[in-house]
């Protein structure tokens, strides 16, 4: 998987040249997944499945460390499932910094071994399109700004597969700052009057680490920067000038370098995400501080009742 810096055109409103000339690799990619093989095996350990439709940043990983928690308080022995990806270490350390993780290139070897090893619940961050895994518990994850951008698939659009898909899906999961709640909900019930809809807000854990008098220079290469900056300016920072990298960046030298000579121009500190924090090198870690934050989800108790 290689690191993506989403086209503009992706979250237009209209869709554009651009995604009309991309139109038939679109069609040939979804036909192609549509003959996968789907013989999907169901395993004895209970699998919930944390994935999405629109392709990164729609807070998998949040949500995945969340239901591991949940579990964990009702004493449910659970770990996090993961397919490798050589440019996702940062979400890796972090699963691993909040439970147990199986690693494969196959995420049906990874379950064997977490079912092997009396693991009562799986959660698998990402694997929704995968063909090869039956779910008991399928979560399709949106981000409240985004949404299905131009409502396109791949390479025309953001989406892995077609909205209209939503449904054969029982759950949806709102991860943001709880921004346009009402309109998402109408459209999401005109795909699927049924589904079960959750929400969920980003919250900031060590809002003491930091002076709100000061300035700062604000960077990210997730699948979301905007919601990142979003949630610090509701807490109160001020945002002098904020950079956007592809998702699972791999920063270089030059790039640190232009950031710190940014900052000092700017006269401002420098903030980022731990996901990003985690994939910098030691040399320039000193200068920059990470937000930690969680996800807290609005519905909690109906979430649980769903998954338990």
């Amino acid at each position: 998987m290689m690191n993506l810096k989403k086209p503009k055109f992706w979250d237009y409103k209209r869709i554009n040249l651009f995604a009309y000339f991309l139109l038939p690799i679109a069609f040939l990619i979804q036909l192609k997944n549509f003959f996968k093989i789907k013989s999907k095996k169901k395993l004895k350990i209970k699998t919930i499945c944390v994935g999405n439709i629109y392709i990164g940043g729609t807070g998998k990983t949040s949500l995945s460390i969340k239901i591991n928690e949940i579990l964990n308080k009702k004493k449910i022995k659970s770990c996090f499932v993961k397919k490798f990806y050589k440019n996702q270490i940062d979400e890796q350390k972090l699963l691993k910094s909040n439970g147990k993780l199986f690693l494969d290139s196959k995420r049906l070897n990874a379950l064997k071994q977490a079912e092997k090893e009396n693991y009562e619940v799986a959660i698998l961050d990402d694997g929704l399109q995968d063909s090869s895994i039956k779910c008991d518990i399928d979560l399709v994850c949106f981000n409240n700004l985004n949404w299905i951008g131009n409502g396109m698939t791949i390479p025309s659009g953001p989406l892995r597969e077609n909205i209209n898909n939503l449904k054969k899906y029982k759950n949806i999961f709102l991860n943001g700052n709880l921004e346009n709640l009402e309109i998402l909900e109408k459209e999401i019930l005109k795909f699927n009057p049924n589904i079960n809809i959750h929400y969920g807000k980003y919250e900031l854990k060590n809002l003491n680490e930091f002076n709100l008098e000061d300035k700062y220079l604000a960077f990210s290469g997730i699948g979301n920067h905007q919601t990142f900056i979003s949630m610090i300016k509701n807490y109160g920072f001020k945002v002098s000038r904020d950079i956007e990298f592809s998702d699972h960046y791999s920063y270089t030298k030059k790039d640190m370098d232009q950031i710190f000579s940014l900052a000092t121009n700017l006269n401002c500190k420098i903030i980022t995400t731990e996901k990003d924090y985690l994939r910098l090198n030691d040399d320039n870690l000193k200068n920059i501080k990470f937000i930690k934050s969680e996800l807290q989800i609005i519905d909690e108790e109906k979430f649980i009742s769903m998954i338990v």
